[in-house]
């Protein structure tokens, strides 16, 4: 009879650390779906900016550092290390916002069809981006909360699961509500 009940223990333990490899690896594996379909839409964000910049560029000639930085985040994006591609792609979007103030600064760019097309690519894609973000972080969590929970995370740790990062806001300007002034100057 102990032995029926040491082999029923065993068969539990084997079953339960089965069960909870398959949910991380079924979870890893979703978070892993979840970064591609982001990196598509950075991808088509990464093809676009080179058309941006030389839009921007042939009104803003003295403005070459913006566009230098924004062209060198752009070619450092390309990594294949998760968290590298979060930071870059972080910095990426600092850089647009920077390029697109300098375009406030010339108002026959701001009229200029190709610019406009461009803006508004550039902001689709922005949206699609923080929609793939969303997944891409709720992924994560549900993959997170299974390395870190009890009693999955004894599993998780002996064969290596480690918790992913997650894009998050980290300029606490960034977190700030915009002021919109609405006051036309002449």
């Amino acid at each position: 009879m102990t032995y029926l009940i040491i082999g029923l223990a065993i068969l539990m333990l084997i079953l339960f650390v089965a069960i909870t490899f398959n949910l991380l690896v079924q979870s890893h594996n979703k978070v892993k779906e979840a970064f591609s379909t982001m990196d598509v839409y950075l991808k088509k964000r990464f093809d676009l900016i080179p058309s941006l910049v030389e839009v921007v560029k042939s009104y803003a000639r003295h403005e070459t550092d913006t566009l230098q930085e924004a062209t060198r985040l752009r070619s450092s994006s390309q990594q294949d290390d998760l968290k590298t591609v979060v930071t870059s792609e972080m910095q990426i979007d600092d850089a647009l916002r920077t390029l697109l103030v300098v375009a406030e600064n010339y108002p026959d760019l701001k009229a200029n069809s190709n610019f406009v097309n461009l803006q508004e690519r550039l902001s689709k894609m922005e949206e699609e981006i923080a929609f793939s973000r969303r997944y891409y972080n709720g992924s994560v969590r549900g993959y997170n909360n299974l390395c870190q929970m009890f009693p999955c995370n004894l599993v998780a740790g002996v064969f290596g699961f480690k918790p992913l990062p997650m894009f998050a806001v980290e300029k606490e300007q960034e977190r700030r509500a915009v002021n919109v002034d609405f006051e036309l100057k002449n």
